[in-house]
């Protein structure tokens, strides 16, 4: 089944895989965002007993689609990073476990998306993940800071979100970043292999504990209307960010 630059593909014992269809590097945009929100929300009502988020091999995804995003006025803009954050929302507060298979490259968003997940297997290699958000004149907002935090500890998440780190495989995993590196091949599998005895366990008492374990991961969206978005469009808007980010943009005119 494909909706909306989303590929969704049924596993055994219930598990739903949501692959990101759009290539050539699976960039966020703001149609790619509403459908994988929707995705998200939607796959625990429909049955689904755990979800599989994953992306084209070489490349998990490569956050947010600059060339998009840059025409769109504030407005515009306000609406994309409240589904944005809505992404961050539903898989924090996920009702089911959700594991990211990262497959290649994970820069920026690609990176917050699996920062989120309960589990991450990536490829081995010299792929790279990291939150560089700095490196183009961007803050990382608070509530996406703690969820790293949260994972990796406050001293080493500072280190790498004040230098806009891209770490390999090895590095990621070394740091807990990744919970697991396999060839490139079997990245799917893995999260396949690691959600079994997990959905084997008395259900109700698994996902209690989960949702327990979880609830401060949750609790960075209880509030809709306190996070940062126009904070986030300031800085988006700001002479820095929108200096770099045309810098940017026109590296990647020039690449293709």
């Amino acid at each position: 089944m494909t909706a909306s630059m989303l590929d969704v593909i049924g596993h055994d014992h219930g598990i739903r895989e949501l692959r990101l269809a759009r290539p050539p590097v699976n960039a966020l945009d703001p149609v790619l965002v509403a459908a994988l929100r929707q995705a998200i929300e939607y796959a625990p009502v429909d049955g689904a007993t755990a979800l599989v988020l994953s992306g084209a091999p070489g490349l998990f995804s490569a956050g947010l689609d600059v060339p998009a995003l840059l025409p769109l006025d504030r407005d515009a803009m306000r609406a994309f990073w409240k589904d944005f954050f809505g992404v961050c929302a539903a898989l924090a507060r996920s009702p089911i476990p959700v594991v990211a298979a990262i497959a290649g490259h994970s820069p920026a968003g690609g990176a917050v998306l699996a920062i989120f997940c309960d589990y991450r297997v990536m490829a081995r290699g010299e792929f790279r993940i990291g939150l560089n958000e700095v490196q183009v004149g961007l803050t990382v907002p608070d509530c996406i800071q703690a969820a790293l935090r949260r994972l990796i500890g406050p001293y080493r998440a500072e280190r790498l979100l004040v230098s806009g780190a891209m770490l390999d495989a090895d590095d990621a995993l070394a740091v807990g970043m990744v919970d697991e590196l396999t060839d490139i091949d079997h990245v799917v599998t893995r999260t396949l292999a690691w959600l079994e005895p997990l959905l084997a366990l008395p259900r109700h008492a698994m996902l209690a504990t989960r949702a327990s374990a979880r609830a401060d991961l949750a609790r960075l969206f209880d509030d809709p209307d306190s996070l940062p978005v126009e904070d986030f469009l300031d800085g988006w808007f700001g002479p820095e960010a929108q200096a770099t980010l045309h810098a940017l943009l026109k590296r990647l005119q020039r690449k293709r």
